[in-house]
């Protein structure tokens, strides 16, 4: 059995899914605050209104910290002649091989976020599906892209 995957994705990916756990935040407080003000608007208990602030005090903390830590811990890959070895996931772990002669092409993306930390993604295309491995330094992509599209030529020509 092949071991797993050694490389890790940058560590400014904590910054970039602290930031998206924010945004997450703001959006769950926005929705935790209208319906407050709605329980008060109707007379409704009290005791909701506690129970959706912990909700959202508790998601907050999830979001922000906790899951952006376990991510980052969590995520490997490594790139190999024949297959893309991935290995991801906080509750659930998902372990992906992609084979090199499935690959069609691959892209390199990056969003505002990313890019303030110069960050960016490596997308890898099959015919069914594509796979993601986030959160590189720019050159470190750029590189795995060029790198995967070599291989992937070559594994096309052997087949």
């Amino acid at each position: 059995m092949q071991t797993e995957p050694q490389k890790r994705i940058s560590v400014s990916a904590l910054k970039v899914w602290r930031i998206s756990g924010v945004i997450k935040a703001a959006i769950e407080w926005a929705i935790a605050v209208t319906a407050i003000i709605i329980i008060h608007i109707f007379n409704g208990p009290l005791w909701v209104s506690v129970i959706l602030i912990a909700i959202a005090i508790i998601l907050t903390y999830l979001h922000i910290f906790l899951f952006p830590s376990i991510r980052w811990k969590r995520w490997r890959y490594e790139v190999r002649e024949e297959e893309i070895d991935t290995l991801e996931g906080i509750f659930i772990i998902s372990r992906t091989l992609v084979p090199m002669v499935r690959v069609q092409h691959v892209d390199t993306v990056q969003g505002p976020i990313l890019r303030k930390y110069k960050l960016a993604s490596v997308i890898v295309h099959t015919a069914a599906t594509a796979h993601e491995i986030p959160a590189l330094e720019e050159s470190e992509a750029e590189e795995l892209r060029f790198y995967i599209s070599k291989l992937a030529r070559v594994a096309e020509d052997d087949v």
